[in-house]
């Protein structure tokens, strides 16, 4: 008998060891698309995903106050960002995986599926992109410390589809668009065109992942009536720890279908107008 989509989803994310999890993962993901091309589908299933996925022993996981500061005009602060982006990366593998199996009771379209199976595959590439830029830079992944609240807003909405899809893609992960040019201009100035080319690639890839998560927040909110808006705002001002933080990708948030008057109220610069 086939394995489900949630028990794949949950054999990720008990995997520790970041290599073996996205090898995992991308193998799961070619499973499901070619069931999906020959014309029939995978179950979805349900599951019990663990609250906290597997994690290999290093990197240190440290409170956010306690993680070195990363100054990117030294070679060893770049690699220190390339790192960080690593970390998020791995997280961001297993929140996807993690939006299918944690919700897998709730009736979805395949669509939901594809989206989210998608997601997890490219994150799963982009994790190994920038392990190969570290390698390169004779680093790896757990060579540094790491920030250890990757995963609050996973354990925050674990009984909360739709305030999952209203704080990670479309509050973290925007964030990530938010921030990728610059980050993207700091590897171009330093002439490393194999970190500038993975940087291209996820920023890239990412406006989908924001867009996905959209386009399901505004798909569950038809479904029972709620005023997207209205309940994206609720749902971060009740997930979302803090302010959310100007300057926005305003181009590439519109792309990935938020407009300015879901996240601009929520900003820093608005509190100090009221």
């Amino acid at each position: 008998m086939a394995m489900s989509l949630a028990e794949m989803a949950v054999q990720v994310l008990t995997t520790a060891d970041g290599r073996e999890k996205t090898a995992l993962g991308r193998r799961h993901a070619a499973t499901w698309f070619a069931a999906r091309a020959s014309g029939t589908a995978l179950p979805i299933g349900t599951a019990a995903p663990p609250l906290r996925p597997a994690r290999p022993a290093v990197p240190v996981l440290l409170d956010p106050r306690d993680v070195p500061r990363r100054r990117p005009g030294t070679p060893t602060g770049r690699v220190a960002l390339l790192h960080a982006l690593a970390h998020i990366e791995l997280n961001a593998v297993d929140l996807h995986w993690d939006i299918i199996a944690r919700y897998s009771h709730v009736p979805l379209p395949m669509g939901y599926y594809d989206d989210w199976v998608k997601a997890a595959d490219d994150e799963a590439k982009h994790f190994n992109l920038i392990c190969d830029c570290m390698e390169a830079a004779d680093s790896f992944y757990g060579a540094m410390p790491a920030h250890a609240g990757m995963w609050r807003a996973a354990e925050d909405t674990a009984g909360d589809l739709l305030g999952r899809l209203a704080v990670v893609p479309m509050v973290l992960e925007a964030r990530g668009l938010d921030v990728s040019p610059a980050m993207i201009e700091v590897f171009r100035k330093a002439g490393d065109s194999g970190a500038l080319a993975a940087l291209e690639t996820i920023y890239r890839e990412e406006v989908a992942h924001v867009a996905y998560g959209s386009k399901w927040f505004n798909f569950l909110c038809g479904r029972h009536d709620q005023d997207p808006k209205e309940a994206f705002h609720t749902l971060v001002r009740k997930y979302f720890h803090g302010a959310l933080k100007p300057p926005f990708n305003e181009e590439k948030r519109a792309e990935a279908g938020i407009p300015p008057d879901f996240y601009w109220p929520l900003a820093e610069a608005a509190k100090t107008l009221i």
